[in-house]
């Protein structure tokens, strides 16, 4: 019984975008599904590429926005308390919500359990504004701060010695609660620290690290 094989001797690899694609040799039916695994191994490359263009990005932005600050973390949270009393809990150098300039957002817990949020002048440090938030976790935050010696205004001192900080927040899950400082130098990665509440020691956000690794 004659059989008819059909050799689809493609020896072309087309290099689309980064993306590999590799002919098969197939016969009859198989011919499409060959094909197809080719255009979807092609897609996938293309949406590797888009991600590794949209992280480019992302360092391109937060190179930006460290460059821009005039003032530190530590200068912007002190503003913040002058401006607003109560205990900060974070601060966080970003985008203003509408207009896309570059702010500090530090957020306030007063002594009445009100949260409000202070906008900083990350140029000249002067108060742009404030309005109270509403949040669920004060009871978590207040627990995690019990008998803590660090401020976040001192985390974030710390952490300067590892680069320029563009956030300090307070990690009140789990057993390991810290301040959670996140570092940028120009043209290098992102690092995450974490600083002991008591003793200030920093160290390496070995979790993050981890979370990096496996994207």
């Amino acid at each position: 019984m004659k059989r008819n094989i059909v050799i689809a001797a493609v020896t072309a690899a087309a290099l689309i975008g980064g993306g590999t694609a590799t002919a098969l040799a197939t016969t009859g039916d198989d011919q499409g599904s060959a094909r197809q695994a080719a255009n979807i191994r092609l897609s996938d490359d293309d949406g590797r590429d888009d991600q590794d263009g949209a992280d480019a990005q992302d360092d391109r932005d937060d190179d930006a926005r460290a460059a821009s600050a005039d003032v530190s973390a530590p200068e912007a949270i002190a503003s913040a308390l002058k401006h607003t009393s109560g205990t900060a809990v974070s601060a966080e150098l970003d985008d203003e919500d509408d207009s896309g300039k570059v702010i500090w957002k530090v957020d306030v817990l007063s002594g009445d359990n009100g949260w409000h949020s202070v906008s900083v002048d990350p140029s000249n440090g002067k108060v742009l504004g404030s309005h109270t938030d509403d949040e669920d976790d004060t009871a978590q935050v207040r627990a995690a701060l019990k008998g803590a010696s660090v401020t976040a205004e001192e985390a974030s001192k710390a952490a300067g010695g590892k680069g320029t900080v563009t956030s300090v927040d307070l990690d009140e899950d789990g057993k390991n609660k810290s301040w959670e400082a996140e570092t940028h130098k120009s043209g290098g990665a992102e690092q995450d620290w974490r600083i002991d509440l008591t003793t200030g020691k920093i160290t390496a956000d070995q979790d993050q690290d981890q979370d990096d690794d496996q994207d």
